[in-house]
């Protein structure tokens, strides 16, 4: 971790499961993660390309997962978003490519970006058969210009290099980097968190966050309303858009693409948890990832997955995580000033510690 404060900060923990090494989706073998954040300050259009508070954030897989997919399975809580790549793995229940997040009117430059970057890896792509890469948005509108899309070629391949570089460390940034630059939750300042956690069996369930949803009032903190209880952030500027919410969900478990969307569903109860009512304009999506059935392509999954009540524990796990990775989204970002002045601000940290302890102490104490 590289600066920021996170959950565990506020002595409390989240649910009974033991976290990974570094709490983070970093603790499944061979996943990595990475971004690339443009920040820039320009005159509006059309004299300029206005106010950049975006970027983009990579997760990669491990290995080439064109020649090797992996079981996938998603799930859509409101559709008022997009994620590419979401019809195939809902039909044919694998993932073929790293996971590019970004923000909405971008989506396209980075899908025409991991094109270019992928079929320059793998020569087979668009040979013997094409793929679909998997970018997913959220709307960063309130902090920065969407009617320039400034994401290059470039910057996409600098994440994804990041995220492969990552892989088996113990650094990583959250809140208001790459693609959660400009995202804003819960009426504070929110961006990428993750968390993880260690199962019975030995493998590990990591989940990142991209928040970008929710109403000040319902933002809750380990069970405690925190939200009415906390001053007025005094933020400048319109209403926020209804926002979006992407979550990821990778294990290194022998989970099907039954088994991953359901896992996949499991998310919303996560956000819930945090706040969330999939409010009509939001949209939350999510994808989970199981390596543990890995094969190469065409070949038949390499092991017998896991079903039934055997699922209980990763269920568990994803609730978990995905709640302690969207609180460390808000708790990592800093206060951030975007187009036309508009400001969305850090969450009150010491505020925050003082609520939560108060109500772990009780009216008795």
């Amino acid at each position: 971790m590289l600066g920021g404060v996170r959950v565990a900060d506020l002595g409390i923990s989240i649910g009974q499961l033991p976290t990974g090494p570094t709490n983070s989706v970093l603790d499944v073998p061979n996943v990595g993660f990475g971004h690339t954040t443009i920040w820039r300050d320009d005159p509006d259009p059309p004299g300029g390309d206005g106010t950049a508070r975006t970027g983009v954030t990579v997760v990669d897989l491990g290995g080439n997962a064109f020649t090797a997919p992996i079981p996938a399975g998603a799930a859509v809580l409101n559709g008022c978003g997009e994620c590419t790549g979401i019809t195939p793995i809902r039909e044919c229940g694998a993932i073929e490519t790293p996971i590019f997040l970004t923000s909405t009117m971008q989506l396209g430059r980075v899908y025409d970006a991991a094109i270019e970057i992928l079929v320059g890896e793998e020569p087979e792509i668009g040979v013997n058969d094409v793929t679909i890469p998997v970018v997913a948005e959220c709307d960063d509108s309130f902090l920065s210009d969407p009617r320039r899309v400034r994401v290059t070629v470039d910057d996409v391949r600098a994440a994804l290099t990041r995220a492969r570089a990552s892989t088996g460390g113990t650094e990583f940034a959250e809140g208001a980097v790459g693609s959660g630059t400009g995202m804003s939750a819960l009426g504070y300042k929110g961006g990428i968190g993750t968390a993880s956690r260690l199962l019975p069996a030995g493998h590990t369930v990591g989940v990142l966050t991209m928040t970008n949803f929710g109403d000040r009032h319902r933002l809750t903190v380990g069970g405690v309303p925190v939200g009415r209880l906390l001053p007025e952030p005094g933020d400048s500027g319109p209403p926020r858009p209804a926002g979006s919410c992407i979550v990821v969900v990778v294990t290194d478990a022998p989970i099907d693409p039954v088994g991953c969307e359901r896992l996949a569903r499991r998310a919303g109860l996560g956000l819930a948890r945090v706040g969330s009512t999939a409010s009509n304009g939001s949209g939350e999506i999510f994808l989970a990832v199981a390596t543990g059935l890995r094969a190469p392509r065409g070949a038949p999954p390499a092991g017998i997955p896991l079903t039934g009540p055997a699922l209980d524990p990763y269920f568990e796990a994803v609730v978990d995580t995905t709640e302690e990775a969207a609180l460390n989204s808000l708790l990592a970002a800093t206060t951030v000033v975007g187009r036309d002045g508009n400001t969305s601000h850090a969450l009150p940290f010491d505020d925050l510690r003082r609520l939560v302890a108060d109500a772990q102490l009780g009216p008795h104490a």
